[in-house]
């Protein structure tokens, strides 16, 4: 075992029995770099990352391959997951010098952690055009033995250029009405109307830009965003993206029909998706949305759910074949004849139809990804939830993929809001029951007496790595969520001390902000990125929760600053709206005030509190906030002064400093929050 056998990384924890001597990231690596006069090799990936596992098979798992390495590198590991400050500097950089990136990324370095050689996967043997890894290290080790001078201007050379990089941040007014327009315009350009979704392959579910198009109809009225947004889902929910027996989402689709994923499933992904949907079916009253939001938080709950109860990272995309072979998708597709074994010839043709299985296959070796390609209405619904049940339960027998237990704060952030909001929309308290779990979690385990968040844990132990700005943001959003739906202000307490070192450790003054925290370790440059990649970047996800909290409690100093940061979506919202999806949904939330609504009434278990209460988060209103509890109740600083109107449970809504009468109608209340 080498150095790795000690982290809490499951990636890591892969790598532990390899024959290269790895080192986790630390400054002891970059020591005996330096004493050793060796540069660093640093391979950065994550546990259900396929090519990483290729990589580490052919390369890393090579005792000549390994044993070339550690006489003349100092090898470093990093899971991206567990360390994105460290992933998105060097990103950068292969991005910046190749013009593309991805994982696995291999990077050499300076002692002084310094880059000067970039890639991403490198085969065993030179081909399509590639050179073999053992060709890249041999260069890297005579360039470094016979050039060092050169070595040396190129990497501080990238380092200059990547200190170059930082943001010019001038601009801080928040969009307008203009820019949002401007942007929903840029999206239409880019909007794929006979397959749904953005571009082409590879094609990603555009969560945060769902979320967008939904807050644009409810402020504006807007039939062609909330078109959009309905047509996205149902592609996605109808193909093999998605998982037609299990529930949740695949990580993306190789093809621009939603056909074949790649079957990796993640934490995050699943979270912002089922949201969406619980969303959509709140804007819309679709079945299809409420099934997709229900089954996709029982995925949730079923499948990725710890011990701990957190919420575990990830889903591999391979498995077992059942006869010894690793392979891509193995656990989820089906040909005509594994249909037949499990249902019978009758069933199994019904199956076909229905799931789009055919004998050719829409996948490799035969076999079908399932979708719903016809419409369900013309078969039998009982006999096709029995043939669902009868498939998914022998899919349980097969080799299960394997999965990434680390529980990601951000992420389990998104959980929570997602879990709680899916729960109170279709009286499901099981799955607020997971959110207040989760919640737990991330309270007694992931963050200490200051309100520092650690970024990860397993097995009920923090992990040593600082959290980043997307772990503040996101679990105050999911803390803010829990504090609305169950009326237990200790939630609101807590995601104000988070926002609190948003304000003191991540901005900069001017209404920029930092991807980590001003006493963080210090590397090449400070990250700093406000557009989404899979989930919303930490950016527009803490300009989010700063806003809510505002709302909820009247903090000037939390709206300015969510104003302020809001700036840079301005700039970039009507230019690449696809990449700041989320912004774009927090600055809908801000035009529309964002609506503040207070519910007062004598007890949570009273009827009349609970109609108001539901009808409350049931409202489209963008970014709208609830506070519920009794009247005066100083858990929520909006129930203060709210009073019964004729004794009854009474609802006050209100925004830009201006109130609505108050109501004890719950139809009148559903009126004021319909957009």
């Amino acid at each position: 075992m080498n150095r790795l056998a000690h982290e809490t990384s499951p990636y890591l924890l892969q790598h532990a029995d390899n024959p290269v001597d790895w080192w986790p990231w630390s400054d002891e690596a970059f020591h005996e770099a330096r004493k050793r006069n060796v540069p660093v090799l640093l391979s950065v990936g994550y546990s259900s990352c396929h090519w990483c596992h290729v990589m580490a098979h052919e390369s890393f798992e090579d005792a000549e391959t390994a044993d070339y390495l550690n006489e003349h590198f100092v090898s470093v590991k990093v899971d991206r997951e567990e360390r994105p400050d460290v992933d998105a500097v060097y990103m950068e950089a292969v991005q910046a010098a190749t013009g593309q990136g991805g994982w696995p990324m291999t990077v050499f370095l300076t002692p002084d952690a310094e880059p000067f050689y970039f890639g991403t996967y490198f085969p065993p043997a030179p081909r399509h055009g590639m050179p073999s890894f053992r060709q890249v290290l041999q260069g890297v080790r005579q360039a470094w033995g016979d050039r060092r001078e050169e070595v040396a201007e190129v990497a501080g050379k990238i380092v200059r250029d990547l200190a170059g990089r930082e943001l010019a941040y001038g601009d801080t007014e928040a969009p307008g009405q203009e820019e949002q327009a401007q942007a929903l315009l840029g999206l239409t350009r880019e909007y794929d109307p006979q397959r749904g979704g953005f571009g082409g392959a590879p094609k990603f579910p555009p969560s945060m830009v769902l979320e967008f198009l939904l807050r644009h109809h409810a402020r504006t009225g807007s039939e062609g965003a909330l078109q959009m947004a309905q047509d996205t889902c149902e592609r996605m929910a109808r193909g093999g993206i998605y998982d037609q027996l299990g529930g949740g989402f695949a990580r993306y689709s190789v093809d621009r029909d939603w056909v074949v994923p790649h079957f990796e499933k993640m934490l995050y992904d699943n979270a912002l998706l089922c949201r969406v949907y619980a969303h959509l079916w709140r804007a819309t009253g679709s079945d299809l949305a409420r099934r997709v939001a229900l089954e996709t938080a029982d995925f949730l709950v079923r499948e990725l759910r710890t011990a701990e109860g957190g919420f575990a990272s990830a889903l591999d995309a391979d498995s077992d074949d059942g006869s010894g072979r690793h392979v891509e998708g193995a656990f989820y597709v089906w040909t005509p004849a594994q249909l037949a074994e499990v249902l019978g010839p009758d069933d199994a043709e019904l199956a076909a139809q229905y799931f789009g299985v055919t004998e050719e296959g829409t996948f490799e070796e035969g076999a079908s990804v399932l979708q719903l390609p016809q419409s369900e209405g013309v078969f039998d619904a009982e006999r096709v939830e029995s043939i669902r049940r009868r498939l998914f339960g022998a899919r349980a027998g097969r080799p299960a993929p394997g999965r990434d237990d680390k529980v990601v704060a951000a992420w389990n952030g998104l959980a929570v809001a997602a879990l709680a909001e899916t729960g109170a929309y279709f009286d499901r308290p099981d799955l607020v029951d997971a959110a207040i779990g989760a919640a737990d979690l991330l309270v007694r385990l992931h963050m200490d007496e200051h309100a520092r968040l650690a970024r990860t844990s397993k097995d009920g132990r923090a992990g040593a790595n600082a959290g980043v700005l997307e772990d503040y943001a996101d679990v105050a959003e999911g803390f803010l969520a829990l504090a609305s739906v169950t009326g237990e202000g200790v939630w609101l307490e807590f995601a104000g001390l988070l926002l609190g070192q948003v304000l003191t450790q991540f901005t900069d003054g001017s209404g920029a902000l930092y991807d980590t925290a001003a006493d963080a370790e210090k590397l090449i440059r400070r990250p700093q990125d406000p557009t989404d990649s899979a989930a919303p970047s930490g950016w527009t996800a803490a300009a989010g929760a700063l806003l809510s909290y505002a709302a909820q409690t009247g903090s000037e100093p939390h709206r300015l600053a969510a104003e302020r940061a809001l700036g840079v979506v301005k700039a970039l919202g009507p230019r690449v709206p696809r990449f700041v999806g989320w912004g774009l949904a927090v600055a809908e939330a801000l035009l529309d005030g964002p609506r503040e609504v207070a519910i007062a009434g004598p007890a949570l278990d009273d009827p009349g509190t609970r109609a108001l209460h539901r009808t409350a988060l049931l409202g489209i209103a963008a970014g709208a906030v609830v506070a519920v509890g009794t009247p005066g109740g100083e858990e929520f600083p909006l129930l203060v002064d709210r009073v019964l109107v004729g004794g009854k449970p009474t609802a006050y809504v209100c925004r830009n400093f201006t109130c609505d009468a108050p109501t004890t109608d719950p139809e009148l209340l559903r009126r004021a929050l319909s957009g």
